[in-house]
């Protein structure tokens, strides 16, 4: 088994415990202990912005990260210190053709008649992320459908991304280039990095995290997920043969509940058992 480790995790409910769940106590400080370690290599893989890791890093005293994969997958950054985070001008070169020359305001043009979509705040999109809101109780699939045949007649390769906040019962769609998503910028990270997929592992919760938690990545979905997530990441993977590659974290670890960074620890634990063991003295 290899003796580094690249971990990746989602932020919001998934290491921050911002959720209706409990936190199992001593959860967050083993992860940063398990961080701490010259063995691992820490990547936050979030939808926030560089400004709201930052404020997440504080609030809620996480280990420093050694990259940070922001904007759903559109912004990546070297952490080389709390004050110094260097922008990876790499990836946006990579994930740039696949708007094929439509700029942000020409995508948000295309979609302005679709009913149920309101833009989010100017400060949650960029470049390459069009963000909208839409109520969690309206049937997304027409809508998603629709936009999907507009952006093929624009010849425009994107992504679109649909999960809920359950903090503000509200549903999100991201519009990304295709290769902008939460699992391209991992693989493209460990590549870059000389990471092999048995030396990676992810964790997430929400459907936003959907396409890694299925993937070959070695993925963990923390206890704390809804049950609707669930479902759909056993169904994505008893049908794509990914079925090794997903750990569902339970409880029960550590005498940890499984929710939250306890459920990392319990994948990571799952994957690279000695590592961990070794690590936190198990």
């Amino acid at each position: 088994m290899s003796e580094r480790l690249l971990v990746c995790t989602d932020l919001d409910r998934t290491l921050i415990p911002n959720g209706p769940q409990p936190e199992s106590v001593q959860a967050r400080v083993r992860f940063k202990q398990l961080c701490a370690s010259d063995e691992v290599l820490l990547a936050y893989v979030s939808g926030r912005d560089q400004s709201l890791v930052r404020d997440a890093i504080a609030a809620y005293t996480l280990p420093q990260p050694d990259y940070v994969i922001g904007d759903v997958g559109t912004s990546l950054y070297h952490v080389e210190s709390a004050d110094d985070w260097r922008h990876q001008a790499n990836w946006h070169q990579h994930i740039s053709q696949d708007w094929n020359g439509r700029s942000h305001q020409d995508l948000k043009q295309l979609f302005s008649d679709i009913p149920g979509l309101r833009l989010q705040e100017d400060e949650k999109q960029n470049r390459f992320k069009l963000s909208y809101y839409l109520s969690p109780d309206q049937d997304q699939q027409p809508i998603l459908e629709e936009m999907g045949l507009r952006l093929q007649r624009e010849t425009v390769a994107a992504s679109l991304v649909w999960s809920i906040d359950e903090t503000a019962n509200m549903g999100l769609l991201d519009v990304l280039p295709e290769r902008a998503t939460k699992y391209h910028a991992i693989d493209f990270l460990r590549e870059s990095l000389g990471y092999g997929l048995n030396e990676t592992v992810f964790s997430g919760d929400s459907g936003n995290d959907m396409e890694v938690l299925v993937s070959p990545i070695p993925a963990v979905l923390v206890a704390n997920a809804q049950a609707e997530v669930r479902q759909q990441a056993q169904q994505s993977v008893d049908a794509n043969g990914n079925g090794g590659s997903l750990y569902m974290a339970k409880g029960g670890f550590m005498a940890m509940n499984g929710n939250y960074s306890a459920g990392i620890i319990e994948g990571a634990a799952h994957y690279h058992p000695q590592l961990i063991a070794r690590l936190l003295a198990v």
